[in-house]
């Protein structure tokens, strides 16, 4: 499993792990693919400079890369803004008769944080500042191309720039802007999603960026099969994310028991695509708190970063009550592959030696 990104990047396999915990970050790059650590839940910058020295610390000296939340188009967020001030009435009563209609507790007195401020631009270009005093290989942009500044910015540091594309003519756009790497994120995909399934989009946006621009496939990827198929639609590698949630090595970010349950007995039909956790469309896990949004009497959502702002002590209630029929994840279809609960380190190993067999039986069938 050996493709031009492993040079480009100093890896064994051409694995890509998208991961808001460092831990697991680590742990895919000790294990020979590229750990990509999620900046957005980091509202100080301090947080993030401690979190990125101990990554310099627990790699070995094997490479990783950082994903950011930034616009390219640049919004307007002087500090006189008020944005909960933004936030409708009706919208805040949704949530909290939702919360109780669900037997969802307040949080302790002093628990809770404020909404996630990595959505917000200004805080975004923060990572950046901060990433840049460390040593990744690589930066990623969850929402397109990020402003050609910044772009640039991370080629003068000598860091590679991906941006996830729903549609060719977004991987297109991307590669005008000064984009490296694309990543193919077809329908299935956790998190911020487009619409058309990764079948067919793989080898659309491999097609129309050409041989010079290295695409990496996402979406539904969970096992060395799956790999092997997005190789064979012309990607250079996979990224992935949805599998690492079920590892040990991210129950040191969120630990319950109702957590586990929620996705281990999950199938693939049991998620949905909404706009209810970020104002964006992103693919969750279905529950009761996804089906309360859905409801004739419900809100529309709010744009980001609203939408975040209003929801992000509901998600911390929910997570912090452990109820498995309510709980709040992004989460793939892949989940209903994630059945127990593995090291990195045995995943990232299922991973390529079922690469192996694949392609060996393929190679059977050749003959």
């Amino acid at each position: 499993m050996r493709t031009p990104l492993c040079d480009t990047f100093g890896i064994d396999y051409p694995i890509f792990a998208f991961t808001p915990s460092e831990h697991v970050a680590a742990a895919v790059s000790r294990a020979g693919g590229l750990g990509v650590l999620g900046c957005v839940r980091f509202n100080d910058p301090d947080e993030l400079e401690q979190t990125l020295s101990w990554l310099d610390e627990n790699t070995d000296g094997k490479p990783y890369g950082v994903d950011i939340v930034m616009p390219m188009k640049i919004p307007t967020e002087g500090k006189s803004v008020d944005l909960q001030a933004l936030i409708p009435d009706e919208h805040i009563t949704f949530v909290e008769q939702t919360l109780q209609k669900l037997g969802v507790p307040p949080l302790p007195e002093g628990e809770g944080r404020e909404g996630v401020l990595g959505w917000l631009h200004s805080v975004a270009r923060s990572h950046l500042d901060v990433a840049l005093k460390h040593r990744p290989v690589l930066i990623a942009n969850a929402l397109g191309s990020p402003p050609v500044d910044v772009i640039e910015k991370c080629h003068e540091h000598g860091i590679k720039v991906a941006a996830l594309a729903g549609a060719a003519k977004h991987a297109l756009s991307h590669v005008a802007n000064g984009v490296d790497i694309i990543v193919a994120q077809g329908y299935e995909a956790g998190g911020h999603t487009g619409e058309v399934a990764s079948m067919v989009l793989q080898p659309d946006i491999v097609d129309a960026v050409g041989p010079d621009v290295p695409v990496l496939g996402a979406g539904g990827i969970g096992s060395g099969r799956q790999v092997a198929a997005s190789l064979a639609l012309g990607s250079q590698g996979v990224w992935t994310g949805s599998i690492w949630l079920g590892t040990e090595e991210y129950q040191n970010l969120q630990s319950n028991a109702g957590w586990t349950t929620a996705f281990t007995r999950a199938t693939s039909s049991d998620t949905v695509r909404t706009r209810i956790y970020t104002g964006k469309p992103a693919r969750l896990l279905k529950t009761k708190w996804t089906e309360a949004w859905a409801e004739e009497d419900a809100p529309s959502p709010l744009p980001m970063p609203l939408q975040n702002l209003l929801v992000a002590d509901a998600h911390n209630r929910i997570n912090a009550s452990g109820d498995p029929d309510v709980i709040s994840m992004p989460i793939g279809q892949i989940v209903g592959r994630m059945n127990d609960v593995r090291p990195v380190a045995d995943v990232m190993a299922d991973l390529v030696a079922e690469f192996e067999e694949t392609v060996a039986k393929l190679e059977s069938i050749r003959k």
